[in-house]
């Protein structure tokens, strides 16, 4: 099972050394991922009809593919994961060049977590369209996997439409899509479209409950689950660290391929004390 973080991007300096020393220390201490919330824009709550978002304008969102172009080149091993980056909201062909770009400067290390988000403020502001977004991903991702693969593509779709044009550089390896979200529809989607799943912190009796349906579903479609991927959070904010080591290994009992830590709104005001904590969670879990 590898473990990673959640960067604590709204919790720490929005400086180039400070996300550089966070990165840096991470693969330091022997963590496989790095994984990253995407926003584009935050709302005023104070505009017309209120805002009732977990995040509003004053939180510090990066753009996922302009940072991991930065830290690639800072780091050696580390996987870069968008965890999960909101697909429909976005032009299907860019995020392909994007990440193919992201995949070839770190010699294959990004995993590609997509999901349809809640924020229909982004999609406004962005023009797409809020309602659409569940049928458009899935027609993305095939269209993602096909300009990554193929050096010429002709695409006919409802969203997209390519006259057969390409992407070059093509990624060195095939990039990994994972779907994030815990509706069942999303499960089918994953299963038939998905390397892996990253679901919201649930209840383990819940998450089990899912992870069983989503096994299911990979059976119908003909997919062995243990070739499955599950990447599952461990949030310092609800798991005390006394628990970090036996919540860790009833994931791993679940099958999760992946767990990570996330530091985030667990009281810590600098970058010392996120680092502080993934050092303690390393040395539990590990």
């Amino acid at each position: 099972m590898k473990i990673g973080v959640i960067f604590p991007q709204t919790e720490i300096e929005a400086h180039p050394a400070a996300i550089r020393d966070y990165a840096q220390t991470v693969e330091g201490l022997g963590y496989d991922y790095f994984e990253l919330y995407d926003h584009v824009l935050g709302a005023n709550p104070e505009r017309p009809g209120g805002w009732n978002g977990p995040y509003t304008h004053r939180e510090a969102f990066h753009e996922p593919f302009v940072l991991f172009g930065y830290l690639v080149a800072l780091t050696r091993r580390l996987e870069f994961v968008t965890g999960i980056l909101i697909l429909p909201q976005r032009q299907t062909a860019l995020v392909a060049k994007q990440a193919a770009q992201v995949s070839l400067l770190a010699g294959g290390r990004l995993r590609l977590g997509v999901g349809i988000g809640w924020n229909a403020v982004e999609y406004e502001a962005l023009g797409e369209d809020f309602q659409v977004r569940g049928k458009r991903i899935e027609e993305q991702v095939q269209l993602l996997r096909a300009l990554w693969s193929q050096p010429l593509v002709t695409f006919e779709g409802t969203f997209d439409r390519i006259p057969d044009a390409g992407i070059n550089p093509l990624p060195p390896v095939p990039i990994p899509v994972w779907f994030g979200g815990d509706a069942d529809v999303v499960l089918r989607r994953a299963a038939r479209l998905g390397d892996g799943w990253i679901p919201n912190t649930k209840p383990y009796a819940t998450l089990k409950a899912q992870v069983e349906q989503l096994h299911g579903y990979l059976r119908a479609e003909d997919r062995d689950p243990a070739g499955f991927g599950l990447d599952i959070r461990i949030h310092a904010s609800r798991t005390p660290q006394s628990s970090w080591a036996a919540e860790a290994a009833g994931f791993a009992a679940l099958g999760a391929t992946h767990v990570c830590i996330n530091t985030m709104g667990a009281g810590f005001t600098t970058l010392d004390q996120h680092l502080d904590a993934l050092r303690r969670f390393k040395a539990e879990v590990s």
